[in-house]
């Protein structure tokens, strides 16, 4: 039984592969391949934006509406967190939200970007407080959509993700159950992530959210949220630190990242941070205020650049 889920799971596998192929460029980098969608201008006053996503996901949950809608008039970024989409991951490697951080910049290196503002969605959040943290002279703005950025009690992140990063019987369950079995779970496990909104028809498919059940996706993915907590520990103590301009926006109908825990406490220790709270918006901030985010993003940005301008004369 189990050679013949192995079988179903690399079939599945070379399925998935062939039907949400790379939409963008695999870079070079110092980080190592980074996959790489690069949207918009090249060329213009405006600053460019990154965008990162979160757990369980690719760089296709923040293309549409929110990234699309900024590529009329900006450059936009989107890049595949290492283990995630088309970016592979060294198993071998610790892939710690440091080193995240850091394959961002590697990125931004490889293209020539000095500057840019960071957009970042759930557990973007840690890599992205984490970038503005380490490399501040990067991050020209901050926009954190319901970001993971704070240790949480119990440091749960389910069943599921303790077993798949417990030694033998996580790659067991990796490359036999967890692919045929989450093909029929994708989808309703993606409603309940945008309750109370309602998911959008063919999301799943436009997002290329069935890309995470490959073997070595749901390992990084798994490892990812169990290193989180302890991460998140050490590093919420240098919040102050940053010195980007920061919105903070987040649902107060979130049932996946608490607004008390990350968002309030995130935006009273960075300073000047902006705090907005969205009445019965959920998780996907994203998709549910995508224009309400888009105009935080150019009021921020048109300070940035002020302050910038203010500071060179």
């Amino acid at each position: 039984m189990l050679a013949a889920l192995a079988l179903l799971t690399q079939a599945g596998v070379l399925w998935i592969n062939s039907r949400f192929p790379p939409q963008g460029e695999i870079l070079a980098t110092t980080a190592g391949p980074i996959h790489v969608v690069d949207l918009g201008p090249r060329h213009g006053d405006q600053l460019p934006v990154v965008m990162v996503h979160g757990a369980s996901s690719n760089l296709n949950a923040m293309r549409s509406p929110l990234a699309d809608n900024l590529a009329k008039t900006r450059r936009v970024i989107l890049i595949d967190r290492p283990g995630h989409g088309w970016t592979p991951r060294d198993p071998a490697q610790n892939w710690s939200l440091a080193s995240q951080a850091h394959a961002i910049t590697a990125v931004l290196d490889r293209l020539g970007i000095p500057r840019a503002v960071v957009v970042a969605h759930s557990l973007g959040g840690a890599v992205a407080t984490r970038l503005a943290l380490d490399e501040p002279q990067r991050v020209a703005g901050l926009v954190v959509l319901a970001g993971a950025t704070h240790p949480w009690p119990g440091g749960g992140v389910g069943q599921l993700n303790k077993l798949l990063t417990t030694t033998l019987i996580g790659p067991l369950l990796a490359y036999t159950v967890t692919l045929p079995v989450g093909l029929f779970l994708v989808e309703p496990g993606a409603r309940t992530v945008f309750s109370p909104q309602t998911m959008p028809d063919g999301y799943v498919d436009a997002t290329a959210t069935p890309l995470l059940l490959r073997p070595r996706e749901m390992l990084a993915n798994a490892w990812d949220l169990i290193a989180l907590n302890a991460e998140l520990g050490a590093q919420v103590v240098r919040y102050a630190q940053i010195t980007a301009p920061t919105v903070v926006i987040h649902g107060d109908a979130d049932e996946v990242a608490s607004l008390d825990i990350h968002s309030r406490a995130l935006a009273a220790e960075i300073p000047g941070a902006r705090l907005i709270v969205l009445p019965g918006v959920g998780h996907m901030v994203p998709n549910a205020a995508s224009d309400l985010v888009q105009r935080e993003l150019e009021n921020l940005t048109a300070a940035s650049v002020t302050k910038s301008h203010a500071t060179m004369r």
